[in-house]
């Protein structure tokens, strides 16, 4: 595991992959988090409590820069396709396998996830964009848009001025 200056990681937290982790300064990771994918957490991110990302070792989550996950989000990297084509569970042998999907979800700069959301794979979340507590968002998001709902449709614009300029005041160049 790369770690940064400046981190908090609670002892009661589960990395399962610590060597596909790499995780940027000024970041806190609270208790109960959960990661069973490769990681890439940038400046300035804050993971809440009961936090869980899983797909396993093959897909990763990335987060930018003044990013958050709030409480007991899911981050769904990778996962069986439910088709019926095969066994479901990450025992059965690979031969009777259902087809699965193991794609990587990202973060980009100033984008957050609030609580008892869901993500799922394959899933950029666009710069500035947010996703509000209890929803599911099963595709890319446009920046600096405001998302609700299940699935998560966009409802409102952010500014995205003032994040700059703070950014900047911390010492970030655009």
């Amino acid at each position: 595991m790369i770690i940064g200056k400046d981190v908090y990681i609670n002892e009661v937290t589960s990395i399962t992959r610590p060597e596909l982790v790499q995780i940027g300064n000024h970041v806190a990771i609270d208790f109960g988090f959960v990661c069973t994918t490769g990681l890439v957490i940038g400046d300035y991110v804050h993971i809440s409590p009961h936090v869980s990302v899983i797909g396993g070792k093959k897909t990763y989550l990335n987060i930018e820069d003044f990013c958050f996950i709030s409480t007991g989000a899911r981050m769904i990297c990778g996962s069986e396709l439910f088709q019926g084509d095969g066994l479901i569970g990450p025992l059965i042998p690979k031969q009777y396998q259902d087809n699965q999907i193991l794609e990587p979800i990202n973060l980009k700069i100033f984008s957050g996830v609030c609580a008892n959301s869901v993500v799922l794979f394959d899933v950029t979340m666009a710069e500035g964009s947010i996703l509000c507590s209890n929803s599911f968002l099963k595709e890319s998001t446009e920046p600096w848009t405001i998302y609700a709902g299940n699935p998560a449709r966009p409802i409102k614009k952010r500014k995205k001025e003032k994040m700059y300029q703070y950014a900047k005041e911390l010492g970030y160049e655009f």
